[in-house]
């Protein structure tokens, strides 16, 4: 039995509203999703797990057909469906009154639930979330109950306030395979047989690194499953060293090759780091050459030379100041605040000449 595994796909997310890319973003999670039943497709998936999240919150009735809609067309593989935190059951909730396509099944209760599917000798197990909350351990009991052959656990947190678990208690449930979703960073919890497959699209700016989907199969005697990144862009963070010679211009221009080095299609929280010159103020406004900055922070310092400075300001103010912070750690707060509070200086004895 083939599977494909997925969750937070978060359907209707629009992810750094306000960003030259942001407009296509929405639709690209959309993509994506419909990517991966194309993929169900193409490898004869035999069942498709989707671990909570599906939509960024209430799904609305429009955006179910739509959804149904692609489900119906892979007819040969049996969707199994739970609700997240974020499109939990809510009572109005239109999950709770639609009329899914005949291999769709969705878990509606917020207790342990089975799925029966006979046709693979499968039955999956799960629960939906019907607050935005849901702080009980429910899965530390949640035993298959050996009702067919193969069993599979569809869960949903992972954290204090989503269902908390320890790794060691889920791996001595006894599942073929327990398929997470929540945290949005793929990651193996027990070798082959337990997996957070991860947003399928990085949803946020700390969602970095590779995002997809997991892949799987149940034979009579293993399970074999592994990751595969399929994501159309990801957050990247990345320093970009400044030097004492670089105006604003050259900043740009770093930036745009380092992005170039990185990748155009991904989004970046950029940092600046190293010194500049003291004269130059970098606009940050003017750095995005593609569109696909989503913030740029200046951690540089102003490469004054103190020593020169304290000995042409030994009897005033900014003499006293160089003197009372210089000696302190180039990493520390204070010294930041020696480079600022210069700077300050320096520009108020300007506008007095």
């Amino acid at each position: 039995m083939k599977f494909i595994h997925i969750a937070d796909v978060h359907l209707g997310a629009s992810p750094d509203a306000g960003n030259a890319y942001s407009k296509s973003r929405t639709q690209e999670i959309w993509n994506s999703f419909a990517g991966i039943i194309e993929k169900c497709r193409a490898e004869e998936a035999d069942v498709l797990l989707i671990a909570g999240d599906l939509f960024h919150r209430q799904p609305l009735l429009r955006e179910l057909k739509e959804v149904n809609f692609l489900f119906a067309g892979i007819p040969d593989t049996d969707i199994c469906i739970i609700a997240g935190n974020h499109d939990y059951l809510k009572k109005d909730s239109y999950y709770r009154i639609f009329s899914w396509a005949e291999n769709v099944h969705m878990i509606q209760s917020r207790d342990i639930t089975c799925i029966e599917i006979p046709r693979l000798r499968l039955a999956v197990y799960g629960l939906s979330y019907d607050q935005r909350e849901y702080a009980a351990r429910a899965y530390d009991s949640a035993y298959p109950l050996k009702k067919q052959k193969y069993e599979i656990l569809l869960a949903h947190g992972g954290d204090e306030k989503h269902i908390p678990f320890k790794t060691a208690d889920i791996a001595s449930l006894g599942y073929d395979y327990v398929a997470f979703g929540h945290i949005h960073k793929p990651q193996e919890l027990v070798p082959d047989r337990a997996y957070y497959s991860g947003a399928l699209e990085p949803i946020d700016k700390n969602d970095t690194g590779k995002h997809g989907y997991i892949m799987g199969e149940i034979t009579e005697d293993t399970c074999k499953a592994a990751f595969f990144p399929c994501a159309m862009r990801e957050y990247v963070h990345l320093d970009v060293p400044v030097t004492e010679d670089m105006t604003g211009y050259g900043v740009r221009e770093a930036i745009r090759h380092a992005v170039e080095d990185n990748g155009v299609q991904n989004m970046y929280r950029i940092s600046l780091t190293g010194q500049r010159d003291p004269e130059i103020l970098f606009d940050l406004t003017n750095m995005d050459s593609y569109g696909n900055i989503i913030e740029i922070a200046d951690n540089t310092k102003p490469a004054y030379d103190f020593d020169k400075l304290y000995e042409q300001n030994k009897g005033n103010l900014l003499g006293k100041f160089i003197q009372n912070l210089y000696d302190k750690d180039k990493e520390s707060i204070e010294y930041r605040a020696l480079c600022e509070g210069v700077q300050a200086l320096m520009e108020t004895r300007r506008g007095f000449k």
